[in-house]
């Protein structure tokens, strides 16, 4: 489906604990890569190594436009504190102001 200006790309990944998330975030907002980032704890229970594990985690759902869904990607690949990060994405339909907002937002041409 190709990108309209009223999709955006939610993108979901978890990091180790609130400070790491947000450390996280603040660098993905600094970067431009995302316009804004939803932090939630969660308990995980996955299977690793063979093993059955569960931890506390922080969820991070990611909201940018579809042009900037690669970079993004690399970005957190770079920056994330897991060797295997959790990465899921997936394109929505937004409302016009909201989408207008994310692209104005990821823009790389945008004013910090």
């Amino acid at each position: 489906m190709p990108a309209t200006k009223s999709a955006v790309v939610l993108a979901l990944t978890t990091e180790t604990d609130e400070e790491r998330a947000e450390a996280l975030a603040r660098t993905l907002l600094d970067q431009r890569l995302v316009a804004c980032v939803s932090l939630r704890p969660v308990r995980a229970l996955y299977r690793w190594q063979g093993q059955l594990e569960e931890s506390l985690e922080v969820e991070l759902l990611l909201k940018t436009s579809p042009e900037r869904l690669a970079a993004l990607e690399a970005a957190v690949r770079e920056l994330h504190s897991y060797d295997t990060p959790e990465w899921l994405c997936w394109q929505a339909e937004a409302s016009g102001p909201y989408a207008a907002w994310a692209w104005e937002a990821t823009s790389s041409l945008s004013e910090p």
